[in-house]
């Protein structure tokens, strides 16, 4: 393993533009369930994924925001730290680097942390949008009641009153920013994937199409084998903050 961290290090080191995606395996550190992973609340109950769609949040509000604050947990999502992985990147940032984060997670704390140039694929839990008048809501109006609704006063002088809408990107919504994601990998010198198995589409087609930049290093640093291991140039099967409190250690910092 001591090559291998080398080789990353070798790789951030010569970098000055790094773009970086992270999945659920970023978060697990912060205390945050991987829903997708084997007994994850994606597997223990698949109906769920119904129930977190555009359609049924379309067709019935009122049922869909006490099943959505259920299942992601959300009073206690403002309480989740930044792990050491999150505080890396920041880090880098700060040291002068070009930092930009493409994350699939829905929880913040890469912008928590300190990162400014991070894209939320999948949106945010933090943030809700009212659907008539495009009003955006923070996390303590989602919170104040069962379903939160628009409060914005109208030129009638009445309040609005739809029910919001989460940011979170539902099962038949777009996913955001994937054209700069492609854009960014052909500009960048290093592509770091952390976190995540890619086995979700579109962003599983990210190493396949950064297999075909020329002179783009490319490492992956998750857990557990996927199947896009052969198209990185460094696999690291490793927690990041384990990786990063290492490579610490052996700097004597």
């Amino acid at each position: 393993m001591k090559d291998l961290r080398s080789v990353f290090q070798s790789f951030v080191h010569q970098a000055d533009h790094i773009t970086v995606l992270t999945g659920a395996g970023m978060s697990t550190e912060s205390g945050i369930p991987d829903f997708r992973s084997a007994g994850g609340i994606w597997a223990e109950d698949m109906s769920r994924m119904e129930a977190m769609s555009r359609s049924y949040f379309e067709q019935y509000p009122k049922r869909f925001w006490p099943k959505f604050k259920g299942l992601f947990q959300m009073k206690a999502s403002g309480n989740h730290e930044p792990n050491k992985g999150h505080l890396y990147l920041a880090e880098l940032e700060k040291q002068g680097k070009s930092i930009e984060i493409f994350t699939q997670n829905i929880d913040g704390l890469h912008k928590k942390a300190g990162s400014r140039y991070v894209y939320e694929l999948h949106g945010s839990i933090q943030t809700g949008t009212c659907p008539k008048c495009q009003t955006k809501y923070d996390l303590s109006h989602l919170l104040k009641e069962d379903v939160p609704r628009c409060t914005r006063i109208n030129e009638k002088g009445t309040e609005c009153g739809f029910i919001v809408k989460t940011d979170v990107v539902l099962f038949g919504d777009m996913v955001h920013h994937l054209d700069t994601l492609f854009q960014t990998i052909e500009k960048t010198d290093l592509l770091l994937v952390i976190g995540t198995s890619l086995e979700v589409a579109p962003v599983n087609l990210v190493p396949q199409e950064a297999h075909y930049i020329q002179g783009l290093n490319k490492a992956l640093v998750n857990l557990e084998p996927t199947a896009y291991d052969d198209l990185f140039d460094l696999v690291i099967h490793e927690k990041i903050g384990e990786l990063v409190s290492d490579m610490k250690r052996k700097e004597g910092t």
